[in-house]
């Protein structure tokens, strides 16, 4: 009986020191990424903006220099963080959300386009949440969807919205001289949501017109849509026939005299955008890489490209009607950010050579799947 004691007693043992190991692998894992890419980040203490690959983990947000560095430039805990999105108080910088840490530090962090600062902010979100509660972060939620009688999902009402056969119409209309074009009325959007039984009124139909363009889901067009938003009027969102809104990244663009800092006169801007994103781009002259925003537009096929951190106007444009774009191994003349080498090629019909770089293997089979696209279709 002491014999059998005995060897009940070790294994009862030794099963508690697997138990502990494995407790202490789980400890020591590395935290999972959930999230990477390219933001704009303000510094902490320059007012400076400046391109960053950014690495969201379970427990934290680390951000480097560069992509092909091996050690961060700085780490930021997610463990009793808060975040607020939008955040407007930087004037014409759009796709900004705030990160405030357990200290009241603030971090500051631009997407480049709408959809892209929105899948951000879901996942920090879900990141604190996940610490909070003491769970692993996972894509897909065990948990029971919550449905309260009063709440709004403005994401899918805007995905309804601009639904090409049920949504709001977007229109050519003129005032002042000018033509707005993929634009439409305050009058029109609150008629729509009407319609479509999201509201019971139109003074609850302003309301909500407001969250959506508080959120950035609607942009103002022209002088009194954009006096009413910057605070110059009791409500941020007008209900009438000459106040002018537009979809982000629809293809909104102006005509004629104006006084607007986003009035675009050229050909090249009349085009749907089809994708955008950063990407780095080799310099022609001194051959190095930098990180740059690219928008594509179809009809006329024009891929623009801005410096990330600031400046609505393009650095320059790629004319792709006619382009041959091929996927590149292997440059011996690249100087830097060229661990990856995920590198695509762009020759213009008047044989001009840009040498552009993706994040990953899939982001650059899509980036070249849409330039083909557009350059057989476009003008």
């Amino acid at each position: 009986m002491d014999r059998e004691r005995l060897c009940c007693q070790r294994n009862s043992t030794a099963s508690a020191d697997r138990s502990e190991s494995r407790i202490a692998q789980a400890m020591e894992r590395e935290p999972m990424r959930i999230r990477e890419g390219y933001l704009v980040k303000k510094g902490s203490m320059f007012n400076t903006w400046k391109p960053m690959w950014v690495v969201l983990l379970e427990d934290g947000i680390e951000f480097y220099k560069r992509k092909a560095d091996n050690s961060p430039k700085g780490m930021i805990p997610l463990k009793e963080s808060s975040i607020h999105s939008p955040y407007q108080d930087f004037g014409k910088r759009m796709f900004v959300f705030k990160l405030t840490v357990a200290k009241q530090q603030d971090h500051f962090f631009q997407a480049a386009y709408l959809e892209e600062r929105d899948a951000w902010v879901r996942d920090i979100k879900k990141a604190i949440h996940c610490i909070d509660g003491g769970q692993r972060f996972a894509r897909k939620s065990t948990r029971k969807s919550i449905r309260l009688s009063e709440t709004i999902n403005l994401s899918a009402l805007y995905l309804s919205m601009k639904d090409p056969e049920k949504g709001i119409k977007e229109l050519k209309l003129e005032k002042d001289k000018r033509v707005f074009n993929h634009c439409f009325t305050g009058t029109c959007v609150i008629d729509w949501l009407v319609s479509s039984s999201s509201i019971r009124n139109r003074k609850e139909g302003l309301l909500l017109a407001s969250s959506l363009l508080n959120e950035g889901y609607l942009q103002p067009a022209g002088d009194t849509s954009k006096a009413a938003a910057e605070g110059l009027s009791d409500i941020p969102f007008l209900d009438l026939s000459d106040a002018y809104y537009y979809f982000p990244d629809s293809g909104f663009f102006c005509e004629g005299y104006s006084s607007d800092d986003d009035a675009v006169q050229k050909e090249e801007f009349r085009g749907t955008i089809v994708k955008q994103g950063c990407l780095l781009k080799q310099g022609h002259r001194r051959k190095n890489w930098k990180v740059r925003k690219f928008v594509l537009r179809d009809d006329p096929a024009y891929l623009h490209y801005y410096d990330p951190a600031g400046g609505e106007e393009p650095l320059g444009a790629i004319h792709l009607r006619g382009c041959v774009v091929t996927a590149v191994e292997d440059m011996p003349d690249t100087k830097k950010y060229d661990a990856d080498n995920i590198l695509f090629e762009i020759i213009t019909a008047n044989e001009i050579h840009y040498y552009l770089q993706a994040a990953s293997s899939t982001e650059r089979t899509e980036w070249i799947k849409a330039i083909q696209s557009v350059s057989r279709t476009g003008k």
